[in-house]
This record gives structure tokens, C-alpha cells and sequence, in this order.
């Protein structure tokens, strides 16, 4: 399959930046939690944030609209899952937002400071297993379900 049309690499390759914002979320929560309040950390968890809520959003929507349809053609159980773990990531992503905003306001917050690193890593988890679900299970049923002439029209819709 050449890369034009090979829509799975590109989601891989968006998989790879995400893994690579997830461990700078943790590490910089893991500080936090360890050595107490740090605007560097901070920003650093803020970045991951605003990474987390344009990327993935747009990651997510490719895969549910370009991807997703034309392989619920064949199956829908992992979409599904899928779709609904997307959801749940959102949830998570809106605990993570709060707690950041509860150190913010009370920085010296042992409470605050703990369910940050919490919702980090819970946050963490879920996309790491996530990831692993779409790389190494959707994505290579997907290719032995479409074909060329389909994954072409699914790399198109992912513009």
C-alpha cells in the first residue's frame, strides 16, 4: 500500500506524537505530586492539555468519520468500543482540566496536588491501552477487510 493512500500510517505516526505528550503529562504530574507546586511543570501539563484537546479531538474525529463507517460495514463491535472509550477519554480529559485548575487555585493542596497526578495517570493509561488497541488489533483487521479503492476514499475523508 503506498503512503498516499494508506491512511493508517498517518494515525500511527499522530499515535506516536500523543504517546510522546502523555509522557511529558505524567512526569511533569509526577513532580508536582512528589516535590509540591511548579509553574514549569505546570505549563508543561497545560501544553499536554492543549495538545490533548485540539490533536486528539481531530485524531478521534477522523477515525469516527472516515475510518469507522466503512469498516462498521464488515464489523462493529471494535468501533464501537472504540467510539466509546473515545468518550470516556473525554471525561477523563474534563477530571484532568479541573484538577489542574484546583492546583491553580490551591497550589499548596496536598488533596489537589495528589488527584492531579491521579487524573494523569488515569488519563495515561486509557489512551496508552487505547493506542494499542487501534495499532495493533483495528488497524490490521481494517486492512484485510478494505480494500485499496476503500482505503483510498478513507485516507480522502481524513484531509
Amino acid at each position: 500500500m503506498s503512503k498516499q493512500v494508506d491512511p493508517f500510517a498517518r494515525l500511527m505516526k499522530e499515535h506516536d506524537g500523543l504517546l510522546v505528550q502523555l509522557k511529558k503529562l505524567n512526569a511533569a504530574a509526577s513532580r508536582v505530586s512528589r516535590n509540591g507546586f511548579s509553574r514549569a511543570d505546570l505549563r508543561q501539563i497545560r501544553a499536554v492539555l492543549e495538545f490533548l484537546d485540539e490533536e486528539v479531538s481531530i485524531h478521534n474525529k477522523k477515525e469516527e468519520d472516515a475510518l469507522f463507517p466503512m469498516l462498521e460495514q464488515f464489523v462493529e463491535g471494535p468501533t464501537q468500543l472504540l467510539r466509546n472509550e473515545h468518550k470516556k477519554l473525554s471525561g477523563l480529559f474534563d477530571k484532568l482540566t479541573e484538577a489542574v485548575k484546583k492546583v491553580e487555585q490551591h497550589p499548596d493542596s496536598f488533596s489537589a496536588l495528589k488527584k492531579l497526578e491521579t487524573a494523569a495517570r488515569r488519563i495515561s493509561q486509557l489512551f496508552v491501552n487505547h493506542v494499542h488497541k487501534e495499532n495493533n488489533i483495528l488497524f490490521p483487521m481494517a486492512r484485510r477487510f478494505l480494500s485499496q479503492e476503500v482505503l483510498r476514499e478513507v485516507a480522502s475523508r481524513m484531509v
